[in-house]
C-alpha cells in the first residue's frame, strides 16, 4: 500500500498511547507515517476537550491540515470527537468522525478505505467496550493504558461524557502488552487511565493487576500515572513498599485544598483524607534518605473560590509538601453543573492564582531535589540528546543530567545526585 499518513495528538498521555497504537496497526497494514507538516494522503487527528482552549486547538489543527492538502482524508477521534461530533463533521475535509466507543474501528476503517476493500473488522480477542493501547515512541518508557472512563461526574468535568463509564483492560491483555513493550527493549512502564485506581469493575482488582505486571520479565520499573486519594488503599501501598518494581512516585489529584470546594465540586474525599494518604505512604516508603515523590493536580479559580479560600488552599498544599504541582486554570465547560455556579472567577484572577501556585511549585520542587543532593540513586537514562547532554530519572523522579554517552541509553546506573 502506497499511502502516507500523519498523526496529530492533543491532550493527555492516554491520547498519546492511543495514537501510538493506531500508528503501529496502520504501519503493519502498509501505511507510511510522516510528519504532519508534510503533504500526507491521510491525517488522523486525536482531539482533546478538557478545556475550551483544547477544543479550539483541535478544530484549528483539522482546518490547518485540510489547507495543507485539501485532497487528503481526515479522520477525527478522541474526546472532542465524542463531545462535538457534529462540529468536527462540518469542518471541510473531514471524512469520518469516531467517538469513544468506536476507537477499535479507526485503523480497520482507514485500512479498508485505502486498500479498496472497504472492510471494517476488529480482532475477536479485543474487548469491544474499550480500546487497549500503549505508547512506543520512546526507547526507555511506555504509557500502558489499563483503564478508561469515569463514573465520578465531578461538577466541573466533561471527561465522563467524553470517555464513558469506567471500564478496565483485562489483566491478561495488560500483561501481554507489557510483554510486547519489554520485547522492544523498553524498561519502564507508566500505568495510565482516566481513573486508574478504579480498575477492576469487571471483577479483577487493581492490586491483582499490579502483582501480575510485576512478574513481566524485562520491565525494570513501573509508575502509576495518577490515582485518586480515596482509591489508593493501604493494602496497595504496603505491597508496593514490600520490594517491588513500582517506584516511590505517586501522582494524586487534589484539585483544591479546601473542604468547602471539594464538597461543592463532588470530589470523593476531604483534605483530612488526602493528608492521611500522603502521610501513610511516606511512613511506609520513605527510607534511606529517599523520599517519595508526590505530584498533585490543582485547579485555580473554581467557581466560588474566594481569595480567602485560595489562601487556605495554598497553606494546605504547603503543609503536605508535594514535590510538584500540576497547575491549570478552571475552564468553564458548557453542560457541566459548575458552569452555572455563582462566584465565577475572572480570567485575570485565575492567571494570578496560577502564577502563585507555579511559584509555590518551584519552591517545593527545588526543596525536594536539594534534600537528595549528594545521595546515590539509580537513574534510567533516556535516548534524547540535547546540547551534548542526556538525562534520566531516579526512581523517585528526580531528573539527572550528564554528558551524552550512547552506551548508557536504556540502562539503569547508580549516580550521585
Amino acid at each position: 500500500m502506497d499511502c502516507k499518513i500523519a498523526f496529530l495528538t492533543l491532550g493527555c498521555k492516554l491520547n498519546y498511547a492511543e495514537t501510538s497504537t493506531y500508528s503501529r496497526a496502520l504501519a503493519a497494514a502498509g501505511f507510511e507515517a510522516v510528519p504532519w507538516r508534510q503533504k500526507a494522503d491521510a491525517y488522523l487527528v486525536n482531539t482533546c476537550s478538557v478545556t475550551a482552549t483544547s477544543d479550539a486547538k483541535s478544530r484549528n489543527l483539522v482546518r490547518k491540515v485540510h489547507r495543507l492538502n485539501p485532497d487528503a482524508v481526515i479522520v477525527v477521534t478522541g474526546c472532542g470527537a465524542q463531545l462535538r461530533a457534529d462540529d468536527f463533521a462540518a469542518i471541510p475535509g473531514v471524512t469520518k468522525v469516531f467517538g469513544c466507543a468506536e476507537k477499535n474501528l479507526v485503523s480497520p476503517y482507514l485500512t479498508g478505505l485505502f486498500s479498496g476493500s472497504g472492510a471494517v473488522s476488529v480482532p475477536h480477542d479485543i474487548p469491544q467496550d474499550i480500546f487497549p493501547a500503549y505508547s512506543s515512541g520512546e526507547r526507555t518508557r511506555s504509557f500502558l493504558k489499563v483503564q478508561d472512563g469515569c463514573n465520578n461526574c465531578c461538577k466541573y468535568c466533561t471527561v465522563p461524557y467524553a470517555r464513558g463509564e469506567s471500564r478496565s483492560v483485562p489483566i491478561c491483555l495488560c500483561v501481554r502488552q507489557a510483554g510486547e513493550i519489554a520485547a522492544q527493549g523498553i524498561r519502564e512502564i507508566v500505568l495510565t487511565g482516566v481513573n486508574t485506581g478504579d480498575y477492576g469493575r469487571g471483577g479483577e482488582s487493581f492490586l491483582d493487576l499490579l502483582k501480575a505486571l510485576n512478574e513481566v520479565p524485562g520491565i525494570e520499573r513501573y509508575r502509576i500515572s495518577s490515582i485518586e486519594p480515596n482509591l489508593l488503599t493501604e493494602e496497595t501501598v504496603d505491597w508496593i513498599a514490600s520490594g517491588t518494581k513500582f517506584q516511590p512516585h505517586f501522582h494524586i489529584p487534589l484539585q483544591v485544598g479546601t473542604d468547602e470546594l471539594l464538597q461543592k465540586m463532588g470530589r470523593r474525599y476531604d483534605t483530612a483524607l488526602f493528608r492521611q494518604k500522603i502521610e501513610y505512604v511516606r511512613s511506609r516508603m520513605d527510607r534511606d534518605g529517599c523520599e517519595v515523590f508526590f505530584g498533585i493536580d490543582v485547579m485555580a479559580g473554581l467557581p466560588g473560590e474566594t481569595e480567602e479560600l485560595f489562601e487556605r488552599s495554598l497553606e494546605f498544599i504547603r503543609s503536605i509538601r508535594p514535590a510538584f504541582i500540576h497547575v491549570f486554570p478552571y475552564s468553564r465547560r458548557p453542560g457541566t453543573p459548575a458552569a452555572g455556579f455563582p462566584g465565577q472567577v475572572s480570567d485575570e484572577e485565575k492567571k494570578d492564582r496560577v502564577a502563585r501556585l507555579e511559584r509555590l511549585c518551584a519552591e517545593l520542587h527545588d526543596s525536594f531535589v536539594l534534600r537528595h543532593k549528594g545521595r546515590k540513586a539509580r537513574v534510567l537514562f533516556e535516548s534524547k540528546e540535547k546540547g551534548g547532554l542526556m538525562s534520566g530519572y531516579t526512581g523517585n523522579y528526580i531528573k539527572v543530567t550528564r554528558d551524552y554517552d550512547a552506551s548508557l541509553v536504556g540502562r539503569t546506573v547508580e549516580v550521585e545526585i
